[in-house]
C-alpha cells in the first residue's frame, strides 16, 4: 500500500503527490485474483485499500478465471465500503477460449444478479504476445490472429453481438495495431459502442483509426514500469518480459485524441509492482508531471471508466 504512515485520516494525504486525484477514481484493470504466481493483494485487500483512499470502482481481471463470480462475492461481503467491485472474463484457453459459452456463463455469474461487465479477447494467447514472447511456432499457430481482410473469424462476431445485446464492454484485448484497428471497426459495424482498446503499442494513427471508430483507450502502469524488465510467469512455466512501451508517444496520442476518450489503470497485482491504488497514483503522477493537466486528469481516472464501465458512484451528500 501506500506509505504505511499515511493514517486513515490521510494526514499526510496533501503530502502524497496525486493521492488527492484518486477520490472517486476507477482502476478498471486490478490483478487480485488467485494465480500462478504470488499476488500483493487479495480481491478483499484490494477493495478495503480502494475505500480507504475513496475509489469508487474497481474491476477484477484474471487470464485464468471468470472474475464475474469474484467480484460478487467481494461486493457482498464488502459493499458497505462503497466501492462498486465488477468483473468479466479475458477468452483465454483457460476459460473456455473464444466460445459463445464461456461469454454466457459469465454475463450470468452472480448471486442471482450482476454478471460480466466486460468481455475481452485474450490478452495472452494472441499471435502478437506470442511473437513478442518467441513462442515456438506450433504455439504461435495456436492462437488468434485477425486476418487484415474479410470478416472476421468465427465465433468473434457472435461474441461482439452478445456483449451489444448485453451492454457491456468488449476490450479488444492485447492485439497487433493493425489486428485491433480491423476489430474496432468490425465491431462498431455490428453497433458495438462501449468498447476499449489496450493502447500501450499503439502507433499514432492505429490510435486514431480506433477512437474513430467509438472505442476508448487504455493505457495501464504496467507497460511503462519497471516491471517490463523482470521475466516473470504469466500463464505458465516459461517467464517472458514484455517491451516497455514508450511514454512520450502514449502522451502524444492523449494530446491528440483527447483525454475524453481514454481511461488510465494500473494493471497491477503482481509482486514486481506496487500494489494497485499505489501503482495507479505513480501512474497518474507520471502524467501529472508531465503537463497532463489535473482535470482531464480525473477524466481518464473518473468519469470515463465510471461511465464506461457503469460503476455505481456514491452520492457525494452521503459521503
Amino acid at each position: 500500500m501506500i506509505a504505511n504512515d499515511i493514517d486513515d485520516a490521510g494526514a499526510a494525504g496533501p503530502h502524497v503527490p496525486g493521492l488527492e486525484l484518486l477520490r472517486g477514481a476507477v482502476d478498471s484493470h486490478v490483478h487480485c485474483a488467485p494465480h500462478i504466481n504470488r499476488r500483493t493483494v487479495t480481491v478483499f485487500d484490494a477493495v478495503r485499500a480502494a475505500a480507504r483512499y475513496g475509489l469508487s470502482g474497481l474491476g477484477i481481471m484474471d487470464v485464468f478465471a471468470n472474475t464475474s463470480g469474484l467480484a460478487a462475492l467481494a461486493a457482498r461481503e464488502l459493499g458497505h465500503l462503497n466501492v462498486d467491485v465488477f468483473g468479466g472474463i479475458i477468452l483465454e484457453p483457460y476459460v473456455g477460449g473464444l466460445t459463445p459459452r464461456a461469454v454466457r456463463t459469465a454475463l450470468g455469474m452472480g448471486y442471482g444478479a450482476g454478471g460480466a461487465r466486460f468481455v475481452s479477447l485474450p490478452c495472452h494467447h494472441t499471435a502478437f504476445v506470442a511473437r513478442s514472447e518467441g513462442r515456438s511456432p506450433a504455439y504461435v499457430e495456436d492462437t488468434l490472429t485477425i486476418p487484415q481482410t474479410g470478416p472476421l473469424p468465427d465465433p468473434l462476431p457472435e461474441i461482439i453481438d452478445m456483449c451489444v445485446e448485453a451492454d457491456v464492454v468488449f476490450n479488444l484485448g492485447h492485439l497487433s495495431g493493425p489486428e485491433a484497428v480491423a476489430v474496432a471497426r468490425a465491431a462498431a459495424r455490428r453497433g458495438c459502442t462501449r468498447m476499449l482498446a489496450p493502447a500501450g503499442y499503439l502507433e499514432p494513427d492505429e490510435a486514431r483509426a480506433i477512437v474513430d471508430t467509438g472505442c476508448m483507450l487504455e493505457y495501464s502502469f504496467f507497460v511503462f514500469s519497471h516491471a517490463t524488465d523482470i521475466p516473470q510467469t504469466m500463464i505458465d512455466a516459461e517467464k517472458h518480459r514484455f517491451k516497455r512501451a514508450d511514454f512520450f508517444k502514449a502522451l502524444a496520442i492523449v494530446a491528440d485524441v483527447g483525454a475524453e476518450r481514454v481511461v488510465l489503470s494500473s494493471d497491477s497485482g503482481a509482486v514486481v509492482l506496487p500494489p494497485p491504488v499505489e501503482a495507479l497514483r505513480e501512474f497518474v503522477v507520471m502524467f501529472q508531471a508531465s503537463g497532463v493537466a489535473d482535470a482531464d486528469l480525473r477524466r481518464m481516472i473518473v468519469d470515463n471508466p465510471a461511465a464506461l464501465f457503469k460503476v455505481a458512484r456514491p452520492d457525494p451528500a452521503e459521503g
